[in-house]
């Protein structure tokens, strides 16, 4: 699409134009409210309060500004009547947090910010991220702006160079050290547009999507400022501890993260980029810090670099294009599906025959409930065994489950012969069957699945039938199918238990140390201590047998099935660290969650230590994890 607009009307077309607030103010005036319409990781304050003061608006006529929220609408009402008769600027931030005070600000708009009334001078900034509740009257009225951030590396590089305070030839210039400075700047601009841009990538970019700005970038860079003035010798710790977990790491709240945000930073923030000629921040030789000094040299340098980045340049495979695309494919039908009408026909069945046969398939493939009182007489609480445990624990789950399942389905066929009231939970459950997504209803008591619904019943049967296989033999199985379980960290927690008590040491001193077995699930034995498992899928990367390692992922292949992985548990302090790469296990490919009291997401299961040969950074910026469940 871009080459295509490329060619018929022109570069220009495709490369975002500088944002240019003076232009915006000179069509105002001072009964014009002027809007900023936020978006995610832009920040226009900077660039207002320069404007102000090259206006005259500093020291005492500097503009007020006001963040609202509870209790900030009589103090805003204030600063608007002063800034009304003394002729200032008055800067009313995040009116979408303010919804109940709205309707006093369109009345005020009304009333007193009309012509002829405010002096010339006054004008009154709005910042606002999209909301229902802000107020038509004043969107007609106002000059409405937006500063999103440049989609592409170029192009957020090119607004990092060409925006304050780098085009402020006294910040720019006034650095004791020049040639370290000018090489820590283009280094932290290179950071800010690769944690900006990986964003694109979803969960294999950052697992959490966060809000990076410009506040984030441009503290860092009078921090590195003030470093190089105040130090003869760089300390580069103190800099990647300030900008990764104060400046940016503030807004990180996901572990692994914060992890790969310094695995970031410490590629841009080293020794290296001061001391090295065209030091490489990238793979390949195309992007690397230039050794130049003016300004326009870094802007030459930065518009020659392709305008669509690859993934590794941001330490990515290949891959990621592809997992990126199908995302974004993914988003487009799910969006074009919710246009639908409720009711649709297909030939000569009605939606409701569809949705009520399709209702019918699903209630004939789920198996009885489980006889709670056999599993318990069968299954007791053990001392020495704790399975046991894990086990009644799952099936009352499943039970859970399947009766909303059944219940809802039940239901719905009765709604649909009008025996009973269709509520609004129904009509949510026969818009998901026509669509053939899994209902809200269901997935508030079903562990996490991001299948579609087909998929997910066929998953919920095979989940079934493991655990009739288990309940009708009496055995726990050889190689546990850790997919399956409703609550897999009650699974873990057994396993260690059983250790745990078999030798008399305290849970607490307990980890689990891991082996990727080479034998097949058929070949494999139950092991003495510990237990073995499958069903968990690489992405990112995938396991090289012959090499007993992490490997690089094969071409158009995005998720490989790891072996069959024997979790070992033991004292903690007894445990030899190797070369290995700490992988993150979720439930889902979203990866994110809710943030538990553990400090994980509630996607998060645990981490394996697996084998590598290469420094673990190169996974960390892979993004690779370990998958429980694929989307399909």
């Amino acid at each position: 699409m871009q080459n295509f607009v490329i060619e018929k009307l022109g570069q220009y077309f495709v490369e975002p134009p500088t944002f240019d607030l003076a232009a915006c103010f000179a069509d105002s005036a001072c009964f014009t409210p002027l809007i900023f319409v936020l978006s995610p990781g832009a920040d226009p304050m900077a660039s207002l309060l320069k404007l102000a003061s090259e206006h005259g608006f500093s020291g005492e006529k500097a503009p007020q500004a006001i963040s609202l929220g509870q209790g900030q609408g009589p103090i805003a009402e204030q600063m608007i009547d002063d800034a009304l008769i003394q002729g200032t600027w008055v800067i009313l931030q995040n009116c979408h947090l303010a919804t109940s005070w709205m309707p006093t600000l369109e009345k005020i708009c009304e009333e007193q910010v009309v012509p002829d009334r405010p002096h010339p001078m006054f004008r009154m900034w709005l910042t606002s991220y999209p909301s229902d509740t802000f107020p038509v009257a004043i969107l007609q009225n106002g000059i409405k702006m937006t500063n999103e951030p440049p989609k592409g590396l170029r192009a957020n590089l090119l607004r990092s160079y060409l925006n304050d305070p780098i085009t402020n030839n006294d910040f720019y210039e006034g650095c004791n050290k020049p040639a370290d400075w000018f090489r820590l700047l283009f280094s932290l601009c290179f950071f800010h547009a690769n944690v900006q841009e990986r964003r694109k990538f979803g969960p294999l970019g950052w697992n959490i999507p966060y809000e990076f700005n410009d506040s984030d970038l441009h503290i860092s860079m009078r921090q590195i400022k003030m470093f190089l003035d105040d130090y003869e010798v760089t300390p580069f710790d103190a800099l990647r501890y300030l900008i990764g977990e104060c400046n940016y790491g503030g807004r990180v709240t996901d572990d692994h993260d914060r992890r790969l945000l310094n695995a970031i930073l410490s590629m841009y923030i080293n020794n290296s980029v001061t001391e090295q000629e065209k030091y490489s921040i990238a793979e390949g030789g195309e992007y690397y810090v230039p050794s130049c000094s003016e300004q326009e040299d870094f802007l030459n340098y930065i518009r020659s670099l392709p305008m669509l980045a690859k993934p590794d340049v941001f330490g990515l495979h290949d891959n990621a294009d592809i997992t990126k695309d199908q995302q974004e494919t993914q988003n487009l039908f799910t969006n074009i599906l919710l246009t639908l009408p409720a009711q649709s026909s297909s030939g000569a069945v009605s939606a409701e025959e569809s949705v009520c046969n399709l209702a019918k398939t699903i209630l004939d493939q789920l198996p009885p409930q489980f006889d709670l009182l056999a599993v318990n007489e069968k299954f007791p609480i053990l001392y020495e065994d704790s399975m046991n445990t894990c086990l009644r624990q799952e099936v009352i789950r499943y039970n859970r489950l399947t009766e909303v399942v059944k219940s809802t389905l039940e239901n719905l066929m009765k709604a649909v012969k009008g025996l009973v009231v269709m509520n609004g939970e129904l009509e949510e459950v026969f818009s998901c069957l026509n669509i053939g997504k899994v209902p809200a209803s269901w997935l508030n008591t079903s562990y996490p699945s991001l299948k579609p619904l087909g998929s997910y019943i066929a998953d919920l049967v095979q989940r079934l039938e493991g655990f009739y296989t288990w309940v009708n033999t009496g055995l726990a199985p050889t190689v546990f199918w850790i997919s399956g379980f409703y609550f897999t960290q009650s699974f873990l927690t057994a396993a260690s238990q059983n250790y745990a008590r078999k030798y008399k040491i305290p849970i607490d001193l307990l980890g689990f140390e891991f082996e990727v077995i080479k034998q097949s699930e058929s070949e494999v034995e139950k092991p003495a201590d510990g237990v073995l498992v499958n069903g968990l899928f690489l992405e990112g990367c995938r396991w090289s047998q012959e090499e007993d390692v992490l490997a690089e992922s094969l071409s158009k292949v995005l998720y490989s099935k790891l072996p069959v992985l024997w979790l070992k548990p033991g004292k903690r302090t007894d445990f030899v660290k190797g070369s290995t790469y700490t992988c993150p296990i979720y439930k889902t490919s979203a990866r994110r969650g809710t943030l538990s009291t553990t400090g994980h997401s509630t996607n998060y299961v645990m981490s394996v230590e697996l084998k590598t040969n290469l420094p673990a950074i190169h996974w960390i910026t892979r993004g690779v994890a370990l998958l429980c469940q694929l989307d399909d």
